[in-house]
């Protein structure tokens, strides 16, 4: 994103505050406006001649810019391995590592590696961390039994 003093342009495409076309404006002029109204000028595409620009609030800019960023980001899936016997405090650890993988935007696939016939258990364990995450995110697939694992997939909100 292009701000203020870094557009090299002559003239710009200006939009207002609220939305008004202010039409081809001479980019120093433009620059002049936003300072009086104590905004800044930002350029939203180099493509066009003369390039696009609209007068937005300080820190409305750099807002609009990370909301652009989040909605390009692909949620990736992340897998959380877990053993049947875990201790409280990891079973916390495991749980915040959750949370903060779910509130960035990407899926947690939680796994838990069973010996013997630990099934029942493991599947226990996954059902809590489901009731635990519940308010972060939501299962995509049941809990999967399948040989030496078990493991659900939890998407976030």
């Amino acid at each position: 994103m292009i701000m203020n003093e870094k557009i090299k342009s002559s003239e710009v495409q200006l939009t207002g505050i609220n939305g008004e076309d202010l039409g081809i404006v001479a980019t120093s002029e433009a620059l002049l406006m936003a300072r009086k109204l104590k905004v800044d000028l930002v350029c939203t595409s180099l493509m066009s001649s003369p390039p696009p620009c609209k007068l937005i609030g300080a820190g409305a800019a750099k807002q609009e810019a990370l909301a652009e960023r989040k909605k390009d980001h692909k949620p990736k899936l992340k897998e959380i391995r877990l053993t049947p016997q875990i201790e409280d405090h990891d079973y916390e650890t495991k749980k915040q590592q959750a949370e903060r993988i779910l509130k960035s935007g990407d899926a947690v696939l939680l796994v838990v590696s069973i010996r013997g016939k630990e099934g029942d258990r493991a599947k226990e364990l996954l059902e809590a961390l489901l009731k635990d995450l519940n308010p972060m995110g939501r299962k995509k697939t049941g809990i999967q039994l399948s040989g030496k694992q078990a493991m659900v997939q939890i998407d976030p909100l």
